[in-house]
C-alpha cells in the first residue's frame, strides 16, 4: 500500500507556501522593531481592512478564537492604535476602529509585507506577478463560497 502523500498537490502547496510566508513575515516584524508582535500585526491589518468590524468578526476572519483577538486588541488599544465603539445596532457589541494614530503603524507594516511579497516572488516577472494574484484571488473567492459545515456536521465526521 502506498501512503505517500503527493507534496506537489494544489492543496499541500498553498498550505506551505502560507505557512512559509507567515513565519516569514513574523520574523520581518520581530526584527522590524515595531513594538508589535505578529499576531497584534496581523489583527491590526484585519481591522484596517474592514474599519468598524465587530471582534467577532475580526476573528472569523482571521480564524482564531474571539479570546485571542481580544487581547490582541487590548493591546493595540493600549498602543493608542484603535479604540473601541458601541455598536448602535447591538448594545453588547463594540465596533473596532483605527484611531489616527494607527496609519503610520500601518505603513510600517506594510513595508514589511512587501519586502515578505518581494522575496516570495523573487523571479517572477510582472505578469506572472500579476497572473498569481488573480489565480489566488478567484481561489479564495471559490473557497468561499463553500458553504462551512455546522457544529452537527463536525461533531458527526468520524475522527482518523
Amino acid at each position: 500500500m502506498n501512503s505517500r502523500i503527493n507534496t506537489d498537490s494544489l492543496a499541500f502547496l498553498v498550505s506551505d507556501c502560507a505557512r512559509l510566508i507567515r513565519t516569514a513575515f513574523e520574523r520581518r516584524i520581530l526584527v522590524a522593531g515595531l513594538g508589535l508582535t505578529a499576531g497584534e500585526a496581523r489583527t491590526l491589518m484585519q481591522v484596517a481592512a474592514i474599519n468598524g468590524s465587530r471582534q467577532l468578526d475580526i476573528a472569523s476572519r482571521m480564524g482564531l478564537e474571539p479570546m485571542t483577538v481580544s487581547a490582541f486588541l487590548d493591546k493595540l488599544q493600549a498602543r493608542g492604535l484603535i479604540e473601541r465603539q458601541p455598536d448602535p445596532l447591538d448594545r453588547r457589541a463594540k465596533r473596532i476602529v483605527l484611531s489616527e494614530s494607527a496609519q503610520a503603524k500601518l505603513q510600517q507594516i506594510d513595508r514589511e509585507v512587501c519586502e515578505v511579497e518581494r522575496n516570495a516572488t523573487q523571479g517572477f516577472d510582472q505578469g506572472l506577478q500579476l497572473q498569481l494574484h488573480d489565480a489566488l484571488c478567484a481561489f479564495r473567492s471559490n473557497l468561499q463560497k463553500v458553504e462551512v459545515p455546522t457544529e452537527i456536521e463536525r461533531e458527526l465526521r468520524p475522527v482518523d
